[in-house]
């Protein structure tokens, strides 16, 4: 399945490698530097374990924020690359100056001081962090390069946690410096500058595409950041909707924090433990042990992790590491030994598979859980989910850091003093025994994970369909410019008969509006789809009762698009209300799929629901079917339903050139769009009019209805044609205006907005209701 187009070459890989030793650097320096807090300004544990919460508390509100502004950049670098660029050095410059602590000021200064500038460095650390990783997610759509990429940013990453332990010796070295705050100081500005060059680097040279002119992007104004909150708290529902990706979430959080919370503990167990609490007896210990961890999850558990993966797949992966890393939790309660310390090293290697095989396997199983929620909603948010993902990484950190300083208090460890038998046992027990029970639950959690290779390849396989077809066809009526001077010559006038004067004020063109509204039209196109919702999800006979009955009172007729997945509900609906329908089979060139509509037009046609049945809308526009084998599903239809009227739908101009269409339907069901070919307002109605005068001339003498118009009020500019509201109003009363006076059938499009389609049309294509998305008349 892997392809060249799939493959990142190892430069890019390396390039954003490096980017997560950054990464990883400046929380491993932070994990270090956090002790001098304690052993030499004197913040009490408690204290300690708030500048551990507060911060990652708001590093997890902003993250979700920043993964909405980074899917929905436009920019000729793309969604990703600037935001990595200033975070990068809005971590670099907060970091340093965060530990610019010096003893001589009070504990309340140095504690507000540390706090504020911790604010800005995770501010920062959100901007670079969650662009950064967003970029790993859709570097490739393989498999199994996907872990590759991460393995790759894993192995250089790791070396932070192989470097930052020997701060330690720096730090305590008298040699070097007066002492650890001191060398704090110092040090702080050397990880900043370095680490903040480092995390540049994918902002120069990963590659990335323009989303400049990317109509699917949300405008990123201050309203619609604001507004944003409201879909954060969507995009959360809609991705704990994904079994799978709750399992990631969840594993990862109890293993995560189970670790984070005994982390800082190494430092005393060595200290206080194995040395009896002389921190110079113990030397490079406290370094060792967690240098060597490190450098054995680079040389060791991240190549064999990588290899599993392939071999056994990415759940057994997970599996078989959580479980090698059990056994290195209890090894290393019986190897801490006092008087051989390097006992413990023999556990490191089982110990590290725990948090080294974790986001190696987790990131690359977090891009293949994206792809599924590009099939279910059509959505790409890399950004979101990684948001999303990490917000549970971080929410845990943070509860870690207040857990830890409730362990220390609960045992009565106090650092820097004299400490009990008892207190020390206590670390321990939870040094091994929290992240056993942690790792437990995520492999309990894991067991069900079920998205396999063979699944993913199938996913990715339909969804490179999908963006071919996107690519070389056009989705929705979207016809080409100008299109009917090809075929007739029109009069192009402004000031059709029909036609509101232009020059009626906001408040009239409303009230005419309403009147025309209030009125009735023949028929309108029902839009079932809700907030949230996309083509293929099971909608209930609730939320089309509901949609129905905003409409019922304004219309004679509705027209359903498909006969699946809750839409054959439609036509009974409409039935029970005295609304006559025009019931459509979705055909395409899913054979499968095809036979499930038909059977599902069928049915509700011969139990008397349907008024005009339909078989296909724009097959041929789309090119998904030939003529030949669309007449052939045409014909089975009217074979079955001898008494119906049998019609098809597609733009205006395919029944002109295709004639062979009218002598199989017995309607004319025609899309008719001014404005996708460019039409200006002033002259929509006369253009109107040449479309269906156009097909009107080759219908052998039977109907033609006008089975789709409409003018959308927000969005793109299409040539002439301008989306907004007055247009929007304008357009629907000349319309009704002009099928009354020629007695034609016209089916508005549409009732309701319907968001899922700004992914196929952008902004535009999802502004035609005359109802918004949430039912509201937005005249």
């Amino acid at each position: 399945m892997s392809t060249a187009k799939n493959k990142v070459h190892f430069g890019q890989k390396v390039a954003f490698g490096l980017g997560m030793l950054a990464n990883q650097m400046f929380p491993a320096a932070l994990g270090i530097f956090m002790v001098v807090l304690v052993q030499n300004l004197g913040f009490p544990t408690w204290m300690w374990g708030i500048l551990f919460f507060l911060p990652r508390v708001f590093d997890s509100i902003t993250d979700p924020i920043m993964g909405f502004i980074s899917d929905n950049t436009r920019s000729v670098w793309g969604r990703r690359r600037q935001y990595v660029f200033i975070g990068a050095i809005v971590m670099g410059i907060s970091f340093s100056m965060m530990w610019q602590l010096y003893e001589v000021d009070s504990l309340s200064y140095n504690f507000t001081y540390f706090l504020l500038w911790s604010l800005v460095f995770y501010l920062g650390l959100t901007v670079f962090s969650v662009p950064y990783v967003a970029m790993g997610y859709e570097m490739s759509d393989d498999f199994h390069e996907r872990t590759d990429i991460m393995a790759v940013a894993q192995w250089i990453g790791q070396w932070a946690w192989v470097i930052a332990p020997w701060f330690w010796v720096i730090m305590y070295d008298p040699d070097w410096f007066e002492n650890a705050a001191v060398a704090t100081r110092t040090i702080a500005i050397w990880v900043a500058v370095i680490c903040a060059i480092l995390a540049m680097i994918p902002a120069f040279f990963v590659d990335s595409k323009s989303t400049k002119d990317d109509d699917s992007l949300a405008p990123l104004t201050l309203k619609t950041v604001g507004g944003s909150l409201k879909e954060i708290v969507e995009n959360f529902k809609e991705a704990f909707k994904i079994d799978d990706f709750k399992r990631l979430c969840y594993a990862t959080f109890l293993i995560f924090n189970a670790f984070n919370t005994v982390a800082g503990f190494s430092f005393f167990i060595v200290v206080y433990y194995l040395f009896a609490g002389d921190a110079a007896a113990a030397g490079i210990w406290p370094t060792l042990l967690g240098s060597i961890g490190a450098l054995v999850t680079t040389f060791l558990v991240i190549p064999i992790v990588a290899r599993m993966s392939k071999k056994l797949g990415k759940k057994k992966a997970f599996l078989v590491s959580q479980g090698i890393s059990i056994l290195g939790y209890i090894m290393l309660w019986f190897l801490f030994v006092p008087g051989k310390p390097y006992l413990f090293l023999f556990a490191l290697p089982f110990f590290s598979f725990g948090i080294g095989s974790l986001f190696t396997l987790m990131m690359s199983m977090t891009s293949d859980v994206i792809d599924v929620d590009e099939l279910n909603t059509g959505k790409r948010r890399e950004g979101v989910f990684g948001a999303i993902y990490w917000w549970m990484v971080k929410f845990g950190f943070a509860i870690a850091g207040l857990l830890t300083g409730a362990i220390m208090t609960l045992v009565g460890f106090v650092p820097d003093a004299e400490n009990t038998e008892a207190s020390v046992t206590g670390i321990r027990l939870f040094y091994s025994g929290l992240p056993i029970a942690g790792t437990l639950g995520a492999m309990w959690i894991m067991r069900k994970y079920e998205l396999t290779e063979q699944k993913s390849h199938v996913i990715s396989a339909e969804l490179a369909k999908r963006r071919m077809r996107k690519a070389i066809r056009p989705t929705s009526s979207f016809y080409a410019l100008n299109k009917l001077k090809s075929l007739i010559a029109i009069n192009s006038e402004a000031n059709y008969p029909t036609d509101v004067e232009s020059e009626l004020s906001d408040d009239d063109l409303a009230a005419r509006f309403h009147q025309t509204l209030n009125a009735g039209v023949h028929g309108l196109c029902f839009s079932p789809y809700l907030e949230g919702q996309n083509i293929g999800d099971q909608l209930t006979g609730t939320q089309i009762d509901g949609r129905m009955e905003v409409i019922q009172p304004y219309t004679k007729w509705v027209r359903s698009f498909s006969c699946t997945d809750g839409n054959e509900l439609i036509p009974v609906s409409a039935r029970s209300k005295g609304i006559k329908s025009i019931a459509g089979a979705w055909i395409s060139n899913d054979r499968d799929r095809n036979e499930l509509e038909i059977a599902g037009l069928l049915k509700q046609a011969k139990s008397g629901m349907v008024d005009i049945a339909v078989v296909g809308n724009e097959v041929l526009l789309r090119e998904d079917l030939s003529v030949t084998e669309l007449i052939e599903y045409i014909r089975r239809v009217k074979a079955e339903l001898p008494n119906l009227k049998v019609g098809y739908v597609d733009a205006y101009y395919q029944f002109v050139e295709n004639p062979e269409l009218i002598d199989e339907v017995d309607v004319i069901l025609a899309n008719c769009y001014p404005f996708w070919e460019g039409c200006h307002i002033d002259k929509s109605t006369a253009y109107l009019d040449g479309m269906y005068s156009a097909v009107l001339e080759v219908s052998q003498g039977k109907q033609v209805i006008v089975s789709e118009t409409g003018w959308p009020n927000q969005g793109k500019e299409n040539q002439d044609a301008v989306p907004s509201k007055e247009n929007a109003m304008r357009y629907f009363i000349n319309v009704n205006n002009w099928s009354s006076q020629k007695d034609v059938e016209t089916f508005y499009f549409s009732s309701f907005d319907e968001s899922w389609k700004a992914r196929q049309e952008g902004e535009v294509g999802a502004r035609w209701g005359i109802w918004d998305k949430n039912e509201n008349l937005k005249y």
